[in-house]
């Protein structure tokens, strides 16, 4: 069984100028990708099937699964009736982490979290990121004014999220994108592991709004800047504010808005924005 095209084209009917036509247009595909440990089911989500090794180790990544690239042994992506499968063999003492993690979050409800343990779970500290390089506002703000000549899949279907990755003296390094936001930022930090970059180097670019999710997801892989086109919800700034992250939102190509440790953040003449 092949894998799903990302981009699938349908037909519809089109309303324009009070006129109908018919024709095509290109669609982002949407699919059920489980991750699994062992065998074991660890979670599904809706994502777009594309850079699905980059989406398995990110995820691997920012949801604590792994610590380190390495503590994965194999990675197999296999298309199945109802999706796709991210096989993956653990390390044996992430194993037993993850059997320890498994047993906590159980609950008689079939929920996917239940109980105290999991409200915990999901209202984590975010770890403290390092200070990480300072970053000049004119740069960031001409990184996420390129980043949509770099989204291959949203300029086909204008459906898909973006996060890319922009390092001080080499510019937007790497993008990845998904119907998903959540899904694009793990994308980005698998690609980011995999090919050897330390995300504490530079900032990450999301194309949409900040909700805690992105910034525990952030601190997971140490980065310590986050620039994002729309505003953030008020626990992701007070969640930026523990982490040490700077968070800049609310970015348009005349500027954006600083909402967490702006200090490392200057202007062109080398003088802090505050």
């Amino acid at each position: 069984m092949s894998l799903p095209s990302p981009v699938v084209r349908i037909g519809r009917t089109a309303w324009r100028d009070d006129a109908l036509s018919e024709g095509t247009r290109a669609i982002a595909e949407e699919c059920a990708v489980a991750f699994s440990y062992g065998r074991a089911t660890h979670a599904v989500m809706m994502a777009t099937p594309a850079d699905l090794e980059d989406f398995a180790v990110g995820f691997s990544l920012t949801e604590g699964v792994i610590t380190e690239p390495g503590q994965l042994s194999r990675i197999e992506v296999v298309a199945v009736r109802d999706g796709i499968e991210l096989r993956m063999d653990l390390a044996a003492e992430r194993h037993a982490a993850l059997d320890r993690r498994h047993r906590r979050l159980a609950g008689p409800t079939g929920c996917g979290m239940c109980g105290l343990d999991s409200l915990a779970e999901a209202m984590r500290p975010a770890a403290p990121v390092g200070a990480g390089p300072a970053m000049p506002a004119a740069a960031l703000r001409a990184a996420i004014a390129a980043l949509p000549s770099m989204q291959a899949l949203n300029n086909q279907t204008r459906a898909a999220h973006a996060a890319g990755f922009w390092q001080p003296g080499h510019g937007v390094r790497l993008v990845r994108e998904d119907v998903g936001r959540h899904n694009a930022l793990d994308k980005l930090a698998g690609a980011l592991a995999r090919a050897d970059i330390a995300a504490g180097t530079g900032a990450l670019l999301l194309t949409s709004r900040v909700s805690v999710e992105l910034v525990q997801k952030a601190a997971m892989i140490g980065a310590p800047v986050i620039v994002a086109v729309s505003a953030p919800t008020a626990l992701a700034v007070r969640t930026a504010n523990a982490a040490g992250i700077t968070l800049l939102a609310v970015a348009r190509a005349d500027g954006f808005e600083i909402f967490s440790h702006p200090q490392r953040i200057f202007d062109e003449q080398q003088s802090h924005v505050a």
